[in-house]
């Protein structure tokens, strides 16, 4: 496809929409003093955009809920619910020029409930026994921090080889109880987000008095699930944790056999395996090794790496003349592969007829203005979406000489060639024709019309001179542009320098004599030995003389050794480049002289 290399004046002013800022995901604080909540959504475009909202993939009607208001293109939700207001949220962007969708947004809600059950039963157990409390968060949205007081709040239960706190239930584990274990538990939650705490019911724990328990080998009570999924770049935490008696000692190994990287972190005496900055290389089976002298146990898990995806090709706007072919690629890393859907104006796009699609290539054959509009390529898969935009502008209009007439006057001299550009803007391409005079001009083996439309001619003769006329024309009109081709005669050099062999201290002349057309100017210069002669900083040793426009002879003062070398004469006129060249060796002034 051909890439339309100009916009017309009236078409500068137009610009489709483009974001500035788009609506990103929120977490709302239910206990939060602002009662309202804003997601924004600015566009630039000429004329300005016109903003609309989708709430879970429905245009927001502002009339059907008072709480939603559309302010500045952005919207605002008076109150907030976390019930009614939890959902997907997306802006539309619309000009003259068509329409892009946003990112989609999510709206959540964070909070925290209170305990509903108020008093549990005593747990029971043998010194010697391991042991679980269950926290039994209540309704929560957001980030959960569990900890647990024993007797008072505070003190916290500290975390050590023999008590550990799990961050994914709450719940309590003692591997070994001792009888200072006795006394009564609290689950203290606290969310993140909202920074609200609540203290769970109490639980007492007491100790039995029918014997101690005996040794046994360990039991996994906390472990990662079998396969887990992490981000790039995020952490992971793996959990393990187990029972027995003697307390057992927790070790991680990966059951591929490679080594765990140095950047893991293992926390509350290795209950919790920390991976930061999770890369692909993290990726694999990790094994959890509860060991004590009564036996050991293990349980094994497959961490997985995956990818939302990243743009590595984005579409870029394209102005395109009508009928030309078209081809738009995008093309995105991610893991899993991402899959590519195409939107025109925000409504989806299927392959049909001169649209055909093929993963991330969107193809367009035979353009024509129905074409024009606002594209976008989104890449996604299941732990995300990127959306890229562009405009595609089809061009239709009769060809304009306005900004690139054919050029006034064009010279060339006898025996060479010539090039008259004829570069109209017009869509579709134009058909070209040249006349001299009246006359149309007919390729040959001399004359020839370029695919851009220029004319050609070699071994141009006198009778080459004349008026010639480029006409340009294609289904939505015709147009003219006239210039005129001055054939001159060759330039010649009748007089070249010619080499010399002199000695040291000598003055001499290297003659360069031309015949050209007088109506030409004409200019000189000398190069000795690869490099510009410039007569103003060598002016002791070298000069321009001759004192008519046809000669540009070269004089050499008082000639050292160093002034040796090739000397070449560079002749320039608006038609044609000459040069003719000698050698100068210079030699030492004979001792016999000097004596």
């Amino acid at each position: 496809f051909k890439w339309f290399p100009f916009v017309f004046a009236d078409e500068l002013t137009l610009q489709g929409p483009v974001f500035t800022q788009e609506p990103s995901n929120i977490v709302f604080p239910l206990d939060s003093e602002d009662r309202t909540l804003q997601l924004v959504c600015e566009a630039q475009g000429h004329p300005k955009p016109v903003t609309r909202w989708r709430v879970n993939g429905t245009l927001l009607d502002e009339a059907q809920d008072y709480r939603y208001r559309v302010i500045n293109r952005s919207l605002v939700i008076n109150t907030p619910d976390r019930d009614r207001d939890v959902g997907i949220f997306q802006c539309e962007s619309t000009n003259s020029v068509g329409t892009i969708l946003s990112r989609e947004a999510s709206l959540q809600f964070a909070y925290l409930d209170s305990f509903q059950t108020r008093t549990r039963s005593i747990v029971s157990v043998r010194e010697g026994q391991g042991m679980v409390l269950l926290c039994g968060p209540p309704p929560h949205s957001g980030e959960l921090v569990y900890a647990w007081t024993f007797n008072e709040f505070p003190p916290f239960v500290q975390q050590d080889n023999r008590r550990f706190v799990s961050q994914v239930t709450g719940n309590l584990y003692i591997a070994k109880v001792e009888p200072s274990d006795a006394g009564n538990y609290t689950c203290v939650v606290t969310n993140t987000v909202t920074n609200s705490r609540e203290l769970g019911p109490s639980t007492p724990l007491t100790l039995r008095t029918d014997g101690i328990m005996g040794e046994y080998e360990p039991k996994i009570e906390v472990h990662f699930p079998e396969s887990v999924s992490a981000a790039k770049g995020s952490t992971v935490k793996l959990e393990c944790f187990a029972l027995g008696n003697p307390v057992p000692t927790i070790t991680w190994r990966r059951a591929d056999g490679k080594s765990i990287s140095r950047k893991v972190r293992r926390h509350r005496s290795s209950g919790v395996l920390e991976i930061p900055n999770f890369q692909q290389e993290d990726a694999g089976p990790y094994e959890c090794v509860a060991e004590n002298t009564r036996g050991k146990n293990m349980v094994r898990g497959q961490l997985t790496y995956f990818a939302p995806p990243s743009w590595v090709q984005k579409i870029n706007d394209a102005h395109i003349a009508i009928e030309e072919n078209i081809l738009l690629e995008c093309k995105a890393s991610g893991r899993p592969k991402p899959t590519y859907t195409w939107l025109k104006n925000g409504q989806r796009l299927q392959s049909k007829g001169r649209l055909q699609i093929e993963h991330g290539s969107l193809t367009i054959t035979s353009v024509n203005s129905s074409d024009s509009g606002m594209y976008q390529c989104l890449a996604e898969n299941k732990h995300g979406t990127v959306y890229s935009s562009a405009e595609l502008r089809v061009i239709a209009v009769g060809p304009d000489f306005t900004s690139a007439f054919v050029r006034r006057v064009t010279l060339g001299k006898v025996g060479g060639f010539v090039l008259i550009e004829c570069k109209p803007r017009a869509s579709p391409k134009p058909t070209i024709t040249w006349r001299k005079g009246r006359d149309l001009v007919r390729p040959n083996a001399r004359v020839s019309v370029l695919d851009d439309g220029s004319l050609k001619i070699f071994n141009l003769t006198k009778a080459d001179a004349g008026s010639y006329t480029c006409t340009a024309s294609n289904h939505f009109g015709t147009a003219s542009s006239t210039g005129t081709l001055v054939v001159k005669d060759p330039t010649q050099v009748l007089v070249p320098p010619s080499s010399m062999d002199v000695t040291v201290g000598e003055s001499i002349v290297l003659p360069c004599q031309v015949s050209h057309d007088h109506s030409l100017d004409i200019s000189f210069s000398w190069v000795f030995n690869g490099q510009l002669i410039d007569f103003q900083k060598d002016g002791e040793h070298f000069e321009r003389v001759g004192g008519q426009d046809s000669a540009g002879d070269l004089m050499i003062r008082s000639i050292q050794l160093k002034h040796a070398g090739k000397y070449i004469c560079l002749v320039h006129t608006s038609v044609d480049k000459l040069s003719a060249g000698a050698d100068l060796i210079v030699r030492g002034i004979p001792l016999v002289m000097l004596g």
